[in-house]
């Protein structure tokens, strides 16, 4: 009888330690209420202004990130085809530039605020999150 052969471990290396040291400052926590807050300010009969959209454009990005990525983790877009039409259309939305033509720019905020919207509600269907905060 044989025993197999085990690759000799190496450590990591001095860039794979600072990857992940970077990786780990930059992780913000999924926070639904702060997302819940930015759909409602973007989908509001409130039309944003320029300084808004700006400001709300990354943080809904960042929200459409953490719940794809959820989705992914939790392999939920491979047994509800809702959710990864929603994944594949939120990876489109925020790869995208924000529009500088204010009201094409309110319109893509909106879009991302609806998908974002759209996949928390699946999430939540899906028991991959709690409707409570």
């Amino acid at each position: 009888m044989s025993v197999p052969t085990v690759a000799r471990w190496a450590p990591p290396t001095v860039e794979m330690l600072t990857a992940l040291l970077h990786a780990m400052r930059d992780w913000k926590p999924f926070d639904s209420d702060a997302m819940l807050d930015d759909i409602a300010a973007v989908l509001d009969d409130y039309t944003p202004t320029e300084y808004e959209v700006d400001e709300q454009a990354p943080r809904l990005r960042g929200h459409l990130v953490r719940l794809s990525n959820l989705a992914i983790a939790s392999r939920i877009d491979e047994r509800d085809e809702r959710v990864a039409v929603l994944v594949a259309q939120g990876h489109e939305i925020r790869s995208a530039a924000t529009p500088s033509d204010r009201r094409r720019a309110v319109g893509y905020v909106r879009q991302m605020a609806w998908t974002l919207n759209e996949l928390h509600e699946l999430l939540v269907t899906n028991q991959c999150l709690t409707e409570e905060p």
